[in-house]
């Protein structure tokens, strides 16, 4: 190498390495903007609502079980301030620096999904075994935070390929085993709800990474084929995993008494509140005829004391957050940014429509919880984290152009 062409060298790489400078700079500085404060306020909102609700609908239970009507409302109040402080935090700090944390995130996940399957470590409820912790005293579903590794995973690893993405080998086939590994772990708990959202969010995360259409194609006629064909072996006695949901979902009034009657006192609930309901605090299904009225059927509580006018309200205020968290991703400043927010915001979005479903009898029973809503503080903590993360990309969003 002659002395022109190493000089010639060196100064190409401090070119770099100030363009590099300038870029870490112009990113610390945007991370510095404001945060998206119709997405906060309706986060916000939700939160504050659901407070009232998980108060409202779990104080009969919590007198009965516990002597303290006020036991799981405390609880969740105090997972709801740390992560209402944990989402402020994080929507400080930069989003790119999620990349670094995107293989160990997902590693971590995989591992915990391992850990709770494996015999008398797992922690088992209603003959499923989600959970780990000690019951009765800490206890957190590794599922959750897998949706979080899938998430960001995925939106690290599809933004830094394009015309690959056209591609099954690149594009189609490392995604697909991955949702594969997770579904296979997660059915042995079981954890069929679980299941549909993380698969239906990396599934999504994928469509608009840019896999080909026909590929979008094939897989929701698939999908829709598959669990038709699910239902009708189900119907013929030919499958007996989930036989019981699927004919109470046709009609729970057949066996009101016992399969079908969580959800028998569901519709009574929810027909109970008629226009504007009977009262906030003045439910009658909560007084231990409702199963699960704190958790997974404390929207049938919703419905009952505030009607149908307030439920329509609150799944107006979910719509607008869903709305306004596909905005921020149109707007974000990179494709890793844009993807890590349609990831988040999808998986909420499912989670809100199937919970809906299941307690107004549209789909069968899955055992899945209303985000914001149902007790469960580290749910709840892990998804205020969640909203943070939409916060921190928010604030990167470019500032429109003047003329």
């Amino acid at each position: 190498m002659t002395r022109e062409e190493y000089h010639a060298q060196k100064e190409r790489q401090r070119a770099r390495q100030k363009r590099a400078r300038e870029t870490e700079k112009q990113t610390l500085e945007a991370a510095k903007g404001r945060m998206d404060i119709p997405f906060l306020l309706l986060t916000l909102l939700l939160t504050a609502i659901g407070l009232v609700m998980v108060f409202s609908a779990s104080f009969p239970s919590a007198y009965y079980e516990t002597g303290n009507p006020a036991y799981y409302f405390k609880r969740q109040a105090i997972f709801a301030v740390i992560g209402i402080a944990s989402m402020f935090l994080v929507s400080k700090f930069t989003y790119q620096r999620w990349r670094g944390a995107a293989k160990i995130l997902l590693g971590f996940s995989v591992f915990l999904l391992i850990l709770v399957i494996i015999p008398h470590v797992g922690v088992t409820v209603n003959n499923a075994t989600r959970w780990l912790g000690k019951q009765g005293v800490f206890t957190f579903q590794p599922s959750e935070i897998a949706k979080l590794g899938v998430v960001v995973y995925f939106a690290d690893s599809i933004s830094k390929k394009r015309e690959k993405m056209l591609t099954w080998r690149y594009g189609v086939w490392p995604y697909m085993a991955i949702l594969g590994i997770i579904a296979v772990l997660m059915m042995l708990e079981p954890h069929l709800s679980g299941t549909i959202l993380i698969v239906g969010t990396g599934v999504v995360m994928m469509i608009v990474g840019g896999i080909r259409a026909w590929l979008v194609g094939l897989g929701l006629g698939g999908g829709f084929a598959a669990a038709f064909g699910y239902v009708k072996l189900v119907e013929a006695g030919r499958i007996t995993y989930g036989s019981s949901r699927i004919a109470m979902w046709h009609d729970p009034w057949i066996d009101a008494g016992d399969e079908g009657y969580q959800m028998v006192q569901s519709l009574i609930a929810i027909g109970s509140g008629g226009l504007l309901g009977v009262g906030l605090g003045k439910s009658r299904q909560k007084f231990l005829y409702l199963p699960e009225e704190h958790n997974d059927c404390i929207f049938a509580i919703v419905c009952e004391e505030l009607g149908l006018i307030g439920a329509c309200v609150i799944m107006l205020i979910f719509a607008l957050l869903i709305i306004r968290g596909f905005w921020i991703a149109l707007h974000a400043r990179d494709r890793f940014g844009s993807l890590l927010v349609v990831g988040i915001i999808t998986h909420i979005a499912l989670q809100t429509f199937l919970n809906i479903a299941v307690v107004s009898g549209l789909v069968p029973a899955t055992g899945i919880s209303l985000p914001f809503f149902s007790y469960g503080g580290t749910a709840l903590a892990l998804q205020l984290f969640e909203m943070g993360i939409v916060l921190s990309v928010s604030r990167q969003i470019p500032a429109p152009r003047n003329g």
